[in-house]
């Protein structure tokens, strides 16, 4: 969960918009404004009017961002929508104990190049 990021460049605004909305689905997040040059994006639990983040068209910088998952299969779901979109992704879903023993994730780059990562710290692995 975030509270709000103000928002980050995309390339095609209508292309990330569609990859957003599929990823972000199985994570519970749903678009949640839209204007003509930007999209808002929330979860279930968001209190911002404006939304947890937002895209708009611009020029991509090097960014990266990770959102919380509620369990491992939302993870997987993630990556494997991404995956249907032709996002590249580094390795499979899994758990990386390189930053802790239960941090599951999945890190995918999004159409503009963005590092994108849905996460699951799982308390009850192993």
């Amino acid at each position: 969960m975030i509270n709000h990021i103000g928002g980050f460049a995309v390339k095609d605004l209508e292309r990330s918009i569609q990859f957003y909305v599929a990823v972000l689905t199985p994570l519970g997040y749903k678009l949640h404004h839209r204007s003509e040059n930007s999209a808002n994006f929330s979860d279930s639990l968001s209190t911002d009017p404006f939304g947890d983040f937002a895209i708009y068209e611009g020029a991509p910088f090097p960014f990266h961002l990770a959102f919380q998952a509620k369990d491992n299969q939302a993870v997987d779901a993630f990556n494997e929508v991404a995956m249907s979109f032709g996002a590249k992704g580094y390795g499979r879903p899994g758990y990386h104990k390189h930053f802790h023993e239960n941090y599951y994730a999945a890190f995918i780059y999004d159409p503009d190049g963005y590092e994108i990562e849905a996460v699951f710290h799982n308390k009850q692995a192993h």
